[in-house]
Formats: C-alpha cells, structure tokens, sequence
C-alpha cells in the first residue's frame, strides 16, 4: 500500500523517481525499491517523503491513492463542455440585447430627426434681449448643430452593428 501511494503521489505531482531522489538525497534505484515493495523508508525518511511530495504521512500510509482515470477525464470533459455551452449561451444573449439596443438608439434618432424638422428651429425667432432666453437659445441651436452633423454617422453606425450582430441561421 505504502509503495502503491508513493508511486501514485510521486507521478500526481508530476516528479520523476530521479527528481524525488534528488529532494530526498538518495539514488533513484531507491525510490524505485520502495515504489516496487522491496523495501520500506524509515520514519525519518517518511516525513521526508511526505514533505517532498506535500502530503501528509498518514495519507502515504493509508489508503490507496487512486491516480485519475479516463473516466474522471471524461467527467472533467463534460464539465468543461458545459461551461462552453454556458458561455456561448452568455455570449448569444449578449448579441440580442446589444442588437435589440442598436435598433432602439436608430429609432431615437429618427424620431428625434422628425422632431426638430417639425419644429423647424423656433428658437431663431426668440427675443434673445434676455440674458435667460439667450441661453437657452445657443444650447438648442448647439444641440441641434452637433445632432444634425453627428447623427447620420451614428445612424450609419448603428445601421451596421444591426446587420453584425443580427442572429445568423
């Protein structure tokens, strides 16, 4: 038993029987001895063994330490597997609301575009005589400047995230 769980650790932790003979200071036909069940490390020998494979000693003298199957692999595969569907799952929701979010900003903008040619710019009638109204005046004819040159490329913009990010069949 002993011999199996060395064995088993030794090749779980990834070392060679010449990587654990160097840690230990021995020769590596002695890992193999043990390894094999012709002979036995004593007790100080044993708590090296279990510090260099960082394991405790009562595991090494325990139960058997059964070293990953195909099936654990199998099961690991289908775990990773789901996380995949999960995340393309994530991702395909993600492309909904940002299409469904593209399409909404373009109807914003088109009813806003409708909006300021139905009111035709009643502020360039205002008395701007008052401090207040011509305020108010230069922010509508700057909002209405900047939307009227940046909107058609942002309706452009939004035009072609629609087509990227429609579900394809």
């Amino acid at each position: 038993m002993l011999n199996e769980n060395i064995k088993a650790i030794r090749r779980s932790k990834g070392f060679s029987q010449e990587e654990l003979a160097v840690r230990l200071n021995v020769v590596r036909q002695t890992i193999s001895k043990w390894e094999q069940g012709l002979s036995v490390p004593d007790s100080d020998m044993l708590l090296s063994i279990s510090e260099a494979l960082e394991t405790p000693v009562s595991i090494l003298l325990g139960e058997t330490v059964v070293e990953p199957e195909v099936d654990d692999l199998k099961a690991i595969s289908k775990k990773l597997e789901i996380i995949n569907l999960q995340l393309a799952q994530r991702k395909t929701t993600r492309m909904k609301i940002l299409h469904w979010l593209l399409i909404a900003l373009c109807v914003a903008i088109v009813t806003i575009f409708a909006v300021l040619i139905q009111l035709n710019s009643p502020y360039l009638g205002w008395n701007y005589n008052d401090p207040e109204t011509a305020v108010a005046g230069v922010v509508f004819h700057a909002f209405e400047w900047l939307f009227v040159r940046l909107a058609p490329l942002i309706l452009i913009g939004t035009i072609v995230g629609i087509f990227l990010t429609r579900k394809k069949d």
